[in-house]
């Protein structure tokens, strides 16, 4: 079995990971390392939590020298990632005191500038970086290790363009480290256009199968929210992330869970950074928690001891289900991935499974109470009846309607498209005609 020290370590990091109880390296650490310690160009097939931040932490903190000015660079798709990689690198390079700064948006950029001056490794997003590029706030003309951090994920949220317009600020003789979920199309290509016989290393996921069990309810959509709280009451949970495909979605899945008793919190990327960090630690820090997030959001965050994930809206790709689920049954646990499956949800799940589709077991919809959900007031107040489904208007909400959410859709249009869009879920109600009322408890 290997161990750090035979991966080539320096002693600095090898006394951190003594002191974290880091014991035995993963895969994505024992293919890597000893090839980028040589100076390399790598591109890393790895899933999230498989261990590459402290695969591509050793290389640069054997490269970078203090006070030589900025020597590293690591591009990352979100904020979250950002700030996550580099308090890793911060705790790796604790006895080597490496100037480690971190820039992002959605925040000023004064300290940014200020920090910059003396940074010798710098972490960032892509978009701040170019703001600091165009403001010449930042030199990475002595750059000696680039790395981009789930490249996949930055390509998919179209960064192509602002990761190749960084790329060319760089010194062409450079070591390169790119890692990904997926090797993508885009991935194929900037590798062939910007680095040197990158050698291809790929690890399997730290999710243990054999501790994963997968479940699925087919629910009408207007029990969905009802059948949800059933299971978070009934199963038995620690840590628990709900997946939505939209910011809004997670916001009224996570509203009405909070009226309904559950310790929980919306994580998306409309929320302010200080509220994003707020939402992580408390998720960090507790032992009993619902995580309602976006695939965006928690994309690339280490989060573990995670018991429960739920889909309560399913994945457009098998890809994406594949991160989602990937989220529990780590570190030789048991995990449990939910899946509440309506009309809209059927056509996406069955792309995802049909070239396995024993991988999900169907269980019957168990006898559960009927909850009431209010819906957010964006563009009108919308509420439900989720005991009746019953529709209803209010001018006064209508004029609130148009005036927030622009053109609204005729009843007439909304009836030709067959059930209630209430009873389809929460993603249809902005676009809907009229109020659904409610009677609170």
């Amino acid at each position: 079995m290997e161990s750090f020290e035979t991966l080539g370590l320096n002693k600095n990091i090898l006394k951190v990971l003594e002191e974290l109880k880091i014991d035995a390296p993963t895969e994505i650490q024992v293919k890597v390392i000893p090839l980028a310690l040589k100076g390399l160009d790598l591109i890393g097939e790895s899933a999230t939590g498989s261990g590459k931040t402290l695969a591509f932490a050793a290389p640069l903190i054997e490269r970078v020298k203090p006070k030589e000015g900025l020597q590293a660079l690591v591009i990352t798709p979100t904020r979250e990632l950002a700030e996550q990689v580099s308090r890793a690198l911060k705790q790796f390079s604790r006895y080597n005191v490496l100037k480690i700064n971190t820039v992002y948006g959605g925040v000023p950029i004064g300290a940014q500038i200020r920090n910059l001056k003396n940074s010798e490794v710098v972490v960032g997003t892509p978009g701040r970086l170019l703001d600091h590029l165009s403001r010449k706030t930042i030199n990475l003309s002595k750059i000696k290790l680039l790395i981009l951090d789930e490249a996949d994920q930055m390509f998919d949220m179209g960064f192509i363009n602002d990761v190749t317009d960084i790329i060319h600020k760089c010194p062409t003789e450079r070591q390169t480290l790119l890692f990904s979920a997926t090797i993508s199309n885009e991935v194929i290509s900037i590798s062939k256009r910007y680095m040197k016989d990158p050698q291809e290393i790929s690890a399997e996921s730290s999710v243990d199968p054999s501790k994963l069990k997968q479940v699925f309810y087919d629910v009408p959509s207007n029990q969905k929210f009802s059948l949800l709280v059933h299971l978070l009451k009934k199963e038995k949970s620690g840590l628990v992330m709900i997946f939505c495909n939209t910011k809004r979605n997670a916001d009224i899945v996570s509203n009405n869970l909070g009226k309904n008793g559950f310790n929980t919190m919306a994580l998306h990327g409309n929320l302010s950074q200080n509220k994003r960090n707020y939402v992580l630690d408390m998720f960090h820090k507790s032992e009993r928690f619902v995580l309602v997030c976006t695939d965006v959001a928690a994309r690339g965050l280490d989060i573990k001891n995670v018991s429960h994930v739920y889909n309560y809206e399913f994945p457009k790709t098998k890809i994406e289900y594949i991160h989602r689920i990937g989220r529990t049954a780590r570190a030789g646990k048991d995990g449990k991935a939910i899946t509440l499956l309506s009309d809209r949800d059927f056509a996406s799940f069955r792309n995802a499974t049909r070239y396995d589709p024993g991988m999900i077991e169907k269980i019957p919809l168990p006898i559960f109470e009927r909850v009431h959900v209010r819906m957010s007031e964006t563009r009108g107040d919308t509420r439900y009846n989720s005991r009746s489904g019953s529709r209803g208007r209010s001018s006064r909400n209508n004029s609130r309607g148009s005036s927030r959410g622009g053109p609204r859709r005729s009843p007439s249009r909304s009836s030709s498209r067959g059930p209630s869009r209430e009873s389809r879920g929460p993603s249809r109600s902005p676009r809907s005609s009229g109020r659904r009322r409610f009677t609170r408890r």
